[in-house]
């Protein structure tokens, strides 16, 4: 119970007062009374002021700027790959050449500012163990040079990258500019497919676009599931913005990249933008749910409606696989089942990272399942790593929403954090039909989920810290003065 606040006016005698009589002095000047006023808090969407940040462990200190430059610059490489477009050595050498003066700029840079190479959240010691799972499996592969060169290729360098971005990563700027880089590159991929299904190049199986170049974007499912990950990322940005111009720009860039998304016919993309979009819909206003959701039936249904022909039979072959005019949902449903045999035939530490496709594989394919390429692979201590890699922040935004969640208009933050969870759920729902574990886009996703909430963190001087289901229902009042963080 607080305290009451004493509050009153003192009373200044004049000179004539106090040589008058006391009957005198009280015509003159009647005494104020002391009331007793109890102090009510005032809901506040400001910074909190209560916490010293300089004393608090979440503060962010500012730095990082040569790095960030840097880290920026590798992911355009990353998005563009210009190796694609002029075939050169150099060239084809760009992104680890960029990454490794990224390294270079962040290592001091990073001991100067916090004596550790790198904070440690939940997510950055789960990464790591994920990565120590990964190399102890080498020796036990099937064929330890595989698992090696898998190892050593694009997953370690996931690693340090998501080490890079979640400490480098600072201030709601930097992390709007790199998000916005993937928007304007989902952009980009976007027209191309457009593009080439106007002109009738449908190269993948007959009828469906394909990717763009040879790498992360070269294969049409993976191009999908970037797409239907940005997708959440670029509503939260256009609503939360109160510009005119920026809202409708958002609005077309949404609407390419599902357009995109539809024309690969990818089905495990397709279910994670419903997925994703409901979720979004189901969150983004609490007050309007039922009517947020019935618009989201609208959109799907007006997507169903405007899909190229064939679109609804693909989707069907989830569920019926004789519907697949090339029976690729058959093979891939044998080598669900095939992964998870393997899986547990080998759960301690798998048989070895890419063995499966060239070692256990019915047609030399991969697993096309994310948690059994893991399961598979690596065993089930990296499965659990992965799987909670992805699930922790999903949590913790969960927690910033509920904590920002008051009167009056939500700030773009909130809305930012909602996107990013409907984005980790897209993934987490679109990645049960690709093998992309190893790949860049949950590193990323990740990452962004972490660095909101440690400038989050940064701002309230209070670490996030999800509730136990028993004390929300038993309805806590969160502190009315935490934080909105404006991105």
């Amino acid at each position: 119970m607080r305290r009451p606040i004493v509050s009153y006016t003192p009373v200044t005698r004049t000179p004539r007062e106090s040589k008058s009589a006391p009957g005198a002095a009280a015509s003159l000047a009647e005494p104020t009374p002391i009331t007793f006023e109890e102090e009510k808090p005032t809901p506040s969407r400001q910074s909190f002021t209560d916490v010293s940040k300089n004393d608090s462990p979440t503060f962010l200190k500012r730095g990082h700027k040569l790095s960030y430059a840097a880290l920026f610059l590798f992911t355009v490489v990353l998005y563009a790959r210009p190796s694609d477009w002029y075939a050169s050595p150099v060239v084809a050498s760009l992104a680890l050449i960029v990454a490794i003066v990224t390294l270079a700029l962040f290592v001091p840079s990073q001991l100067s500012l916090e004596g550790t190479l790198t904070a440690l959240p939940a997510e950055v010691k789960l990464v790591l163990l994920f990565c120590l799972t990964g190399l102890l499996s080498i020796p036990m592969a099937i064929d330890p040079a595989q698992a090696w060169q898998e190892f050593s290729g694009t997953f370690v360098r996931c690693i340090v990258i998501f080490l890079v971005i979640v400490n480098v990563v600072r201030t709601p700027a930097r992390l709007k500019g790199l998000m916005m880089l993937a928007i304007i590159t989902g952009v980009w991929l976007s027209l191309g497919a457009i593009n080439d299904y106007h002109l009738g190049l449908m190269t993948v199986e007959g009828y469906r676009v394909a990717g763009r170049g040879g790498g992360i974007f070269g294969n049409s499912n993976d191009m999908a599931l970037f797409l239907v990950t940005l997708v959440p990322i670029t509503a939260a940005l256009l609503v939360g913005t109160r510009n005119v111009l920026l809202k409708v720009l958002g609005i077309v860039c949404a609407v390419l990249m599902v357009l995109a998304t539809v024309l690969t016919y990818s089905r495990g993309a397709f279910l994670g933008l419903v997925i994703g979009i409901g979720f979004m819909l189901w969150k983004i206003s609490p007050q309007r749910r039922w009517a947020m959701m019935l618009l989201g039936a609208v959109l799907i249904a007006g997507i169903l409606v405007l899909a190229p022909g064939g679109y609804g039979r693909r989707l069907a072959s989830i569920v019926v696989p004789s519907l697949d005019p090339v029976g690729s949902a058959d093979a891939r449903r044998g080598e669900l089942m095939r992964s998870l045999y393997v899986a547990m035939r080998h759960p301690l530490l798998g048989i070895g990272m890419g063995n499966y496709q060239s070692n256990m594989s019915y047609h030399g394919l991969v697993t096309h399942n994310a948690y059994t390429q893991v399961a598979a692979e690596m065993g089930a201590i990296a499965l659990v790593c992965y799987t909670m890699f992805i699930v922790a922040p999903f949590r913790k935004l969960g927690q910033m929403v509920r904590e920002m969640l008051g009167p009056g208009i939500p700030s773009s933050s909130y809305y930012l954090a909602v996107g990013l969870q409907a984005s980790m759920l897209a993934y987490l729902v679109a990645s049960f039909f690709a093998s992309v574990a190893y790949l860049w886009y949950v590193y990323y996703l990740v990452a962004y989920a972490v660095c909101l909430r440690r400038i989050y963190e940064s701002e309230t001087g209070k670490p996030v810290v999800v509730e136990k289901r028993r004390e929300r229902r038993k309805g806590a009042v969160l502190d009315p003065q935490a934080s909105v963080v404006t991105v």
